[in-house]
């Protein structure tokens, strides 16, 4: 099958793409940029989802579109109902034009409408538009997702080289379920491909329940570093992510990811269905799986601050 994926040379699309490849598929990548650190695998046509027309005609002769462009904070013109909204709104109609019938959207576990977050808010619209598209569709509702190319894994692998510190969001931790990338892109591929969970709003979550805090230190055990972790307010987190977002191309933390680690990843809001049992991801957050999806051992250096 012929692919098309939006967001192609971010962390997921680069991942789905490299999966489709190993199974016979024809990814075709739509990206605004790409990440020098990592070749992509498959054609990339440059598109930032404004025009449907433009899309329309990269995306004519797919069978179906994997919708992963998104962004966790804003920059310049790149706002949440641009990318979010907009976007989504363009590549439904460019998926009318090029008469392509099967759409994934990848959003986020807790997304929802009226709760204050403008990430939250854009993506649950986003939903919306897609449930409402009359396309043949999968919302797929992931919590936090790990794996090569990932910010989870490269943050916290950076911040042990640099300062052996973590202070967790809150003074009382929220719990995570960590899914690994390959997971996801096994399910993704199992709706676009053949067929599965169709016109259905599903989620998807790691098989292991734990606290941020213990998941940081099966990183650090793993790059056999020492990690003091300790609790921090919200408010703290909140003016760290700000200065984050302002001073580093790729934050630290942002303000959106303060809200999701406020909440924790353990249930989909609104409900969605749990996937088939087949589906269900079973990769555990082990030293190897965890060790597969660090970067390069280092700390953070001015490279990382937007001015380099």
């Amino acid at each position: 099958m012929k692919i098309a994926i939006t967001g192609g040379t971010g962390f997921v699309g680069r991942h789905l793409a490299r999966h489709l490849l190993s199974l016979g598929h024809q990814p075709i990548l739509l990206a605004r940029g790409r990440d020098v650190r990592y070749p992509p695998v498959a054609p990339v046509i440059q598109t930032d989802l404004a025009d449907s027309r433009l899309v329309a005609e990269a995306i004519r002769g797919c069978q179906a579109i994997a919708h992963c462009a998104g962004i966790n904070r804003e920059i310049g013109l790149q706002t949440y109902d641009r990318v979010h909204v907009n976007g989504t709104r363009n590549v439904i109609e460019a998926a009318r034009l090029a008469g392509v019938s099967r759409l994934l959207l990848l959003s986020f576990l807790r997304a929802r409408p009226d709760n204050g977050s403008p990430y939250h808010e854009s993506k649950f619209q986003a939903e919306e538009l897609v449930r409402g598209s009359g396309l043949d569709f999968t919302v797929l509702k992931a919590g936090m997702i790990y794996g090569r190319g990932d910010h989870m894994l490269d943050h916290l692998s950076h911040m042990l080289f640099t300062v052996p510190v973590f202070l967790t969001v809150g003074l009382r931790e929220e719990p995570i379920r960590p899914v690994a990338v390959r997971d996801v892109t096994r399910v993704i591929t199992a709706a676009l491909t053949a067929g599965r969970l169709s016109r259905q709003t599903v989620f998807v979550l790691g098989p292991e329940t734990l606290l941020l805090s213990e998941a940081v230190r099966r990183v650090a055990a793993t790059l056999q570093r020492r990690v003091w972790t300790m609790p921090a307010p919200v408010v703290f987190h909140r003016m760290l992510a700000t200065f984050c977002e302002g001073a580093m191309a790729v934050p630290l933390v942002a303000r959106a990811q303060v809200r999701m680690l406020e909440e924790g990843f353990l249930e989909a809001v609104p409900a969605a269905d749990a996937l088939p049992d087949d589906l269900t991801p079973r990769i555990r957050f082990t030293a190897d799986e965890i060790r597969q999806g660090l970067p390069e051992p280092g700390p953070f250096t001015c490279a990382d601050l937007r001015f380099c």
